[in-house]
Order: C-alpha cells, then sequence, then structure tokens
C-alpha cells in the first residue's frame, strides 16, 4: 500500500469513527430525549399524589417527562442500592433517606447539588430546615439530596377518651406518664388498648421507634470505641420497658404491627394513645378521618434527656451516572419547593401537604389553619433532634432512629427480631438483648480496626 493510500485509508477510518462518536452523542443529547427522567420512589400516599399532579403542572410547564415506578419501601431501598452501586444510570433520580444519603455520597453514587443550588436561588435552600439540611449533606458539607418532606416523632392521643376518663396529658410527658396513663385508658373489653407501638420487626420499623426510647433511657447501641452496648443498663431498661408497656397496654398482635397497624389503629378508635412519626398527623387530621379534631399531640416522651424525637426524611437524590441531570435537578427543584406545597395544598389540602421540611411551612397561614393541631409541636420536634447528641453519651457516628453506618440495615433488621419474639412472649428481653449483642459487637469490632 502506498504512503497516499494509507493516509488515505486512516483519513476515512478516523471519519467513520467521528462519525459514530457523533452518533453517540447526538443519541447521548438527543434533545427529546433527554425531556424524559426516570425516577424510583417509594409508593406511600404522598408521593402517590406527587405522581398524579406532576403530568398535568410540571411536565406541562416544563415539557420533562417523568417516568415513576413506584415500590414498597423495603423493595425500593433494594432496588435503589443496587441500581446506585452499579452505576447504571437507569433511574435519575431516586428516593432516599437521611440515613442513606451520607452513605451513598460517601461511596460516590450521587451527584453533589451545589452547583445546581447557586444556579437556582429560587430553590432558597435557605429555607430548609437546619437539620434537615445537615441530614442530607456528605462528609465533606456539600448538600446530597433535597428532601420532598421531613419528619420526627411525638405522642398522639385522644382527647375525648382522656377528657371521659379524667385523665391530664402532661405537656411534656415522660415515659413513665405514659405507661400510667396507658394503664388507666387501656379498655381490651371494650375494644380500646392503652398504646400502640411499632413491634414489627425491622429497622425501619420497630428498631425506629425502640431506639428512640434507648436514647432518652440512657442506652445506645455503641460507644465511642465502638463497644456494644445493648446489655447495657440503660439500652437494657429501655427495651424491658417498651417491651412489657407494649405487651400490657398495647395493640392485639403487637409483634407484627407496624406503622401502617397503628395509623389505622387510631383512625378506627382502637388505641388511646400512638407514639410515631409526626407524619401521621396528617392522616390522623384529614378531611376524611374519622378522628379528625379528637386528637393531641405532644413531644416524644422523655426520661434522662431534654428530647427524644427522631428526625427522618424522604429525599430525592440524583444517581452520579446519570446523563440528565440538568433535568433531573429541575424535577427535583419543583418536587421539593414551596410551590409544589401550595398545589397539594390548593388540590389535596393544606393538612396533607409534605410539610416538615421549610422554614416558610410553618408560617404559612393557610398551613397553620389547616394543621393547627399539630404544626408548632411538629417543627418543634424536628428543631430539636440531633442525630450528634440524640443520648447522654457520645457516639461514634451520626443518627438517632439508626446508627449511621452500612451494616445497621441488617443489624437492626436481626436485633428487632429477637425483640418482637420477646413481644410474642417467646423468650425473654435479656435473651432477645444476649443474642442482639453479639451481633452488634460483630459489627463494633470491624470499625475498631478502621
Amino acid at each position: 500500500m502506498s504512503i497516499l493510500g494509507g493516509r488515505t485509508a486512516r483519513i476515512v477510518a478516523a471519519a467513520v469513527v467521528m462519525a459514530g462518536l457523533l452518533t453517540a452523542c447526538s443519541m447521548d443529547d438527543d434533545p427529546q430525549e433527554d425531556r424524559v427522567i426516570r425516577v424510583l420512589m417509594v409508593d406511600n400516599p404522598q408521593m402517590l399524589e406527587l405522581e398524579k399532579l406532576t403530568k398535568r403542572h410540571f411536565t406541562k410547564k416544563t415539557g420533562i417527562e417523568v417516568d415513576f415506578t413506584p415500590l414498597p419501601e423495603n423493595e425500593v431501598r433494594e432496588h435503589v442500592y443496587r441500581d446506585f452501586a452499579e452505576q447504571s444510570g437507569r433511574y435519575d433520580v431516586a428516593t432516599i433517606s437521611n440515613y442513606e444519603t451520607r452513605i451513598y455520597a460517601g461511596r460516590g453514587w450521587l451527584k453533589p447539588l451545589d452547583s445546581f443550588i447557586t444556579e437556582d436561588p429560587g430553590f432558597q435552600q435557605s429555607d430548609i430546615l437546619l437539620p434537615i439540611q445537615l441530614s442530607l449533606s456528605g462528609a465533606n458539607g456539600k448538600v446530597y439530596a433535597e428532601p420532598f418532606y421531613g419528619e420526627s416523632s411525638f405522642l398522639m392521643y385522644r382527647k375525648d377518651v382522656f377528657a371521659k376518663l379524667g385523665l391530664k396529658m402532661p405537656a411534656e410527658p415522660t415515659w413513665q406518664e405514659v405507661e400510667d396513663l396507658a394503664r388507666q385508658a387501656d379498655r381490651p373489653e371494650k375494644g380500646m388498648n392503652g398504646i400502640c407501638l411499632r413491634g414489627l420487626p425491622g429497622w425501619g420499623e420497630m428498631t425506629a421507634t425502640m431506639t428512640t426510647v434507648a436514647n432518652t433511657f440512657g442506652g445506645t447501641w455503641f460507644d465511642k470505641g465502638w463497644n456494644a452496648r445493648l446489655t447495657s443498663p440503660g439500652f437494657a431498661e429501655a427495651a424491658a420497658f417498651y417491651v412489657d408497656l407494649v405487651r400490657k397496654y398495647g395493640e392485639p398482635d403487637a409483634a407484627r404491627s407496624g406503622y401502617a397497624d397503628c395509623l389505622s389503629n387510631m383512625k378506627r378508635g382502637k388505641s388511646a394513645m400512638w407514639y410515631d412519626a409526626t407524619a401521621g398527623a396528617g392522616s390522623l387530621e384529614a378531611e376524611a378521618s374519622p378522628v379528625k379534631g379528637k386528637i393531641g399531640y405532644v413531644p416524644a416522651p422523655v426520661e434522662k434527656t431534654g428530647s427524644s424525637g427522631w428526625l427522618y426524611t424522604w429525599a430525592w437524590g440524583i444517581q452520579k451516572a446519570s446523563k440528565k441531570s440538568g433535568a433531573a435537578w429541575e424535577f427535583v427543584s419543583w418536587a421539593s419547593s414551596k410551590e409544589y406545597e401550595k398545589l397539594v395544598g390548593r388540590e389535596f389540602g393544606w393538612a396533607n401537604v409534605p410539610a416538615g421540611k421549610r422554614k416558610s411551612t410553618f408560617d404559612r397561614p393557610a398551613y397553620k389553619e389547616a394543621a393547627s393541631a399539630f404544626h408548632d409541636v411538629t417543627e418543634k420536634s424536628i428543631r430539636n433532634a440531633d442525630p450528634r447528641e440524640p443520648g447522654v453519651q457520645d457516639r461514634p457516628t451520626l443518627g438517632i432512629q439508626f446508627v449511621g453506618i452500612p451494616e445497621f440495615t441488617t443489624l437492626g433488621d436481626k436485633v428487632s427480631e429477637e425483640l418482637s419474639a420477646a413481644i410474642a412472649g417467646e423468650q425473654s428481653v435479656g435473651t432477645a438483648l444476649r443474642k442482639g449483642q453479639r451481633e452488634a459487637q460483630k459489627v463494633g469490632d470491624k470499625y475498631k480496626k478502621r
């Protein structure tokens, strides 16, 4: 082959490669394709309302189509973990909690949002409540997710039942006072139990509520040196108290009852009290709720701490591998905005707004009126939640109702299974905690070596 012929061949080959690259780029950057994003989300009622409103409002306004995949909580966590770990880019946006955010950010699975926030001053990042902001930031201080709603935990009780029985709820109750009230309100022969507490196994079910009780009783999963402390006096006392309380005055079949079951019991008039997420108040105070206006709300009960409510948020994270991060941010910004809250207030009622994340929401007259029964205590509970110091001793990592390490999902599940068995009467609390201690120490030993 002559030099000219070889050169010509190389030019032709280069042209073919370049054409292929241009074709690939045009496919990735196709304007029409870029206007479709895929969102993987938990299928709770407020998320499903978002799905209904998106096409009629967000897509109509921006031209961006959103392909939603809603799944139950346990399934969505599994799918998000797998897809973001692989960085497949199949989903552009997913719902993650403040538990996953820092872990995923540290592994490089999430796109930092700071540049988007800077270029979108209308989003008003400063309006997000500080505890929520901190919980959705990485160890480097960058923002990695934006909240759809935020919550803490508090105690809900039937005002009418208490009045009829001559009971008075303290403004800031202790757990010992709650136990006494549960005893007096317990009327199983009339279908009314003194209290409803989660007994369903799961790190996001019973483990969440039980851990807040452990915190305020002086317990912790791990001390500063990663020594497991499940059999220590504070944690053991809290676990025994929790199991005893729900066994004596709780709902039937408590070992199988989770958040949804307690919400249903409260709405159907089966429970005099319920300790759980502040987000539950919106359902209890909805227009169609049979107990609307009958519920009182006070902060999470305490013993040795000034407050004990948890901190949780379902938030939007953008996968780092997404090729449509600009369109993804437009959706995230809208779904976490004041504009969206106003839309929900207009179409579904202000009590049903995905609140608990913005200061301005708690100041909005329409919201204050619709959520008058619970908005004040909700805001205070979220503001008082401190994932850095939730108990009486130093902790090795962040978290109130969870320990902020990847292993906690499995550990929390295992320990809750043992405690749930104690609620069911299948073993003692001591036996459950000894089993849990062994599992926790295996995790702690791994971190001691790091």
